[in-house]
């Protein structure tokens, strides 16, 4: 063994260590990476950084931008309420509508944020329909990460193999390259929870998770009709029906005066208040859209503007404060208390635990434990959180939605995914378009995009793909494959498939999908060559066993996600999992050799 193979196993043998037992963060241990590369000399330093450049790196950051851009317009959000829809009164037709239409929107999106975006469906399921949550959260998180299979796009460790492929000399890795495999598992996996699913998985209701424990199901707030409102002349009958789902009509008063019900066919016009009891994220998104507006916004809104002088927009948001019962605010009324003069925010919204308000905001009188929502700038609510006043103040937990623009977001999507498969644009640029189209078109603003990218996955994977590099470079690569090859040697090319997928989904455990397909890729392109085999079929199946592999909860994120609320243990998922992936590895390498022949 030559030194530089040593340098670089001692350098692999600390990333190791330090991804499996977290000392620092993932993103630390890739920028360290990149200086112990670059700093032994194993790389040169533009080498140990051309992962910030890299195909991979790009795309990752592209997809979680079109997947908040989906999530901002909607689309996710009306994709899971049909799904909800369709599912039914039957675990057994709730499996088969959610784990398909889960696994298509895995496809084109990130597998967390579709994981987190089903959650709440189940949930209401589970409370509407009396169907098991943990019948359905495990079957989703699974179908998720199933999805992820059909395009070299929805999976970093994908992204990693088709870069591998291609440095490796490899041309025409579209995106749809492994779609029949990516098909096949997808249908396995839904006839296995199908078949299977009523004896191995438990039976109980689920719990929300923890993020959305200061989230409230309705805010009473007021809304002001503006004057060019698409609103005015409408009946509150069209009115109410076109809002059914958004928000709940308490009051409805002009010129301070509450208009005598009925309401039906009376007509809205410009300066009418309306009292309502809204959603949080129809709270968030209701500064000023479709003709409405938050009442004390459009009061005050030119005072706090003045105020802050030269801040930027993008400072203005959206807390909620408890009054404490001790507060001096008890016992007055909203309007009394000038919250603008007093604390530089106005109040919005307001939750109370008993009672049905039906008054103005001004005229509440406060007590012990309401919840105000109050808007505001940073340095106004920055003081606020001092106040002695207030028992807490926490982030609003309502996201704002762009209305109106679902079709456009969807669209951008489609062309992305058409750009790339169809070859007119090379994978990475064609989605880079795609993510800008998203800020340039409005459906995210430039904040709200930089937010969704996760920039610690970002970072792991720039600094990691150089790894690979380095792998290659000093023949530690070709080692390690001389070495397997003479294992494996007289095997069938079935089981020597077989081998490096259990491989990769036992290295997946502790380690993540993109680092397994970084570390253990290198070394499959390198058998590929020794025993005559095709470089696809084999760096693919590593990279399918570090997706697909369910044999305990750590193994993936998604999986994570799903355990508290559906109140799993350890074993459940062993349980569960270990059959599955040992199935999902057998039809990969069946499948391997008829997909990607040699030659």
């Amino acid at each position: 063994m030559e030194f530089q193979q040593i340098v670089f196993l001692v350098i692999l043998a600390a990333a190791l260590i330090l991804l499996v037992t977290e000392w620092v963060r993932i993103d630390l241990t890739g920028v360290l990476i990149v200086v112990a590369l670059a700093g032994t000399g194993l790389l040169k330093p533009a080498e140990a950084l051309s992962g910030f450049s890299s195909d991979p790196a790009i795309l990752v950051a592209s997809m979680f931008v079109l997947s908040a851009g989906l999530a901002q317009t909607g689309v996710t959000g009306l994709l899971g309420a049909w799904i909800g829809r369709m599912a039914g009164n039957s675990i057994w037709r709730a499996v088969l509508v959610i784990m398909p239409c889960v696994a298509l929107m895995a496809a084109f999106s990130h597998h967390l944020m579709v994981t987190a975006m089903m959650l709440p469906v189940i949930l209401e399921l589970n409370r509407s329909h009396n169907l098991p949550a943990s019948r359905l959260m495990m079957p989703m998180a699974f179908a998720a990460s199933l999805g992820t299979t059909v395009t070299v796009i929805a999976a970093p460790a994908f992204l990693v193999a088709r870069d591998l492929l291609e440095r490796g000399g490899a041309h025409d890795v579209g995106i749809f390259s492994i779609a029949p495999m990516g098909i096949v598992l997808t249908l396995i996996g839904t006839a296995y929870m199908l078949l299977s699913g009523r004896w191995l998985l438990p039976s109980h209701a689920g719990s929300s998770g923890g993020e959305d424990r200061f989230r409230l199901e309705r805010y009473y707030t007021e809304l002001v009709v503006l004057e060019a409102s698409p609103h005015v002349g409408k009946s509150m009958r069209d009115f109410g029906k076109e809002h059914a789902e958004r928000f709940q009509v308490v009051d409805w008063l002009r010129q301070g005066s509450s208009r005598q019900r009925p309401w039906r066919r009376k007509q809205l016009a410009a300066g009418d208040l309306l009292l309502v009891r809204a959603s949080p994220d129809e709270l968030a998104a209701l500064k000023k859209q479709q003709g409405l507006a938050l009442s004390a916004v459009v009061q005050y809104g030119e005072e706090i503007e003045e105020s802050r002088g030269a801040a930027r927009e993008e400072d203005e948001r959206l807390v909620q404060a408890v009054v404490g019962p001790d507060s001096g605010l008890v016992g007055r009324t909203i309007g009394n208390v000038d919250f603008l003069r007093r604390y530089g925010v106005v109040v919005v919204g307001l939750w109370r635990k008993r009672g049905f308000i039906r008054k103005e905001l001004s005229k509440i009188t406060l007590e012990g434990g309401d919840l105000m929502v109050l808007w505001g700038d940073k340095r106004a609510l920055d003081q606020l959180a001092r106040n002695p006043s207030f028992l807490l103040l926490v982030p609003f937990s309502g996201r704002a939605q762009v209305r109106g623009r679902g079709w456009l977001a969807a669209l951008i999507m489609a062309l992305s995914v058409a750009g790339a498969a169809s070859g007119v644009l090379p994978v990475a640029i064609s989605f880079l378009a795609g993510a800008t189209a998203m800020v340039v078109t409005r459906c995210l603003t430039l904040r709200q995009a930089y937010e969704s990218v996760e920039l610690r996955i970002f970072v792991f994977i720039a600094g990691a793909i150089p790894l690979g590099l380095a792998m290659e470079q000093t023949g530690t690569a070709a080692l390690f494959a001389d070495w397997l090859s003479v294992f494996v040697s007289g095997w069938s090319p079935t089981w020597v498939l077989l081998a490096l997928f259990l491989t990769a989904a036992l290295f997946t455990q502790i380690l993540s999908d993109t680092a397994t397909t970084i570390l253990l890729g290198p070394v499959a392109l390198g058998m590929a060559g020794l025993l005559h085999m095709s470089a696809f079929a084999m760096v693919f199946s590593v990279a399918m066993g570090a997706v697909v592999a369910f044999l305990t909860p750590i193994g993936h994120h998604g999986n994570l996600l799903v355990y508290e609320p559906g109140h799993y243990r350890f074993v459940d998922f062993v349980r569960v999992g270990t059959p599955l992936t040992l199935l999902l590895g057998v039809a990969v390498a069946w499948l391997a050799p008829l997909l990607w022949p040699v030659g």
